[in-house]
C-alpha cells in the first residue's frame, strides 16, 4: 500500500492514518528524527540503547521515533539526563506527514531493527 508513496521511500516507519490526514501541524503523533554526537564511548552506548527502546536506527547515530507529543517530552527529558551537555550534542526534529513530503532521500538505506520475536 505504501510502497509507492513518498513516505515509504523517505522513512522506514509507515505513516498512521492520522499522519496522512488532517491539518499539517495538528497531528498528535509525529515522526521524530533524533541525531546525536556523543564524545564518551560509555555514554554513546547508553544513548544508543536508550534510543533503540523508543525508535528505529536508520544510521549509526540517527533514529526515527514515532512519538505522541506528550511521550516526546518524556523521551527528551530522559535523553537529556544521559548526555554531558558541555561536550555532547543531541538534536530532535519533529516532522508531521505534510512537512515530511519535503524530505529528500537517495541511495540505499539499511534498517537496524531489533528482532522482537521469532515465529516457527
Amino acid at each position: 500500500m505504501f510502497s509507492d508513496s513518498w513516505w515509504f521511500d523517505a522513512f522506514s516507519l509507515r505513516p498512521t492514518a492520522s499522519e496522512l490526514t488532517g491539518h499539517p501541524c495538528g497531528h498528535k503523533q509525529m515522526l521524530t528524527i533524533v541525531a546525536y554526537d556523543i564524545s564518551d564511548q560509555k555514554r554513546l552506548r547508553q544513548i544508543a540503547k536508550f534510543c533503540e527502546e523508543w525508535g528505529v536506527r536508520v544510521q549509526y547515530s540517527i533514529f526515527e521515533c514515532r512519538l505522541e507529543a506528550d511521550r516526546f517530552d518524556d523521551f527528551w527529558l530522559e535523553l537529556l539526563e544521559r548526555i554531558d551537555a558541555s561536550v555532547d550534542r543531541v538534536v530532535a526534529y519533529k516532522v508531521c506527514a505534510a512537512c515530511a513530503k519535503e524530505v529528500l532521500s537517495a541511495g540505499q538505506q539499511q534498517h537496524y531493527e531489533k528482532v522482537v520475536c521469532y515465529v516457527f
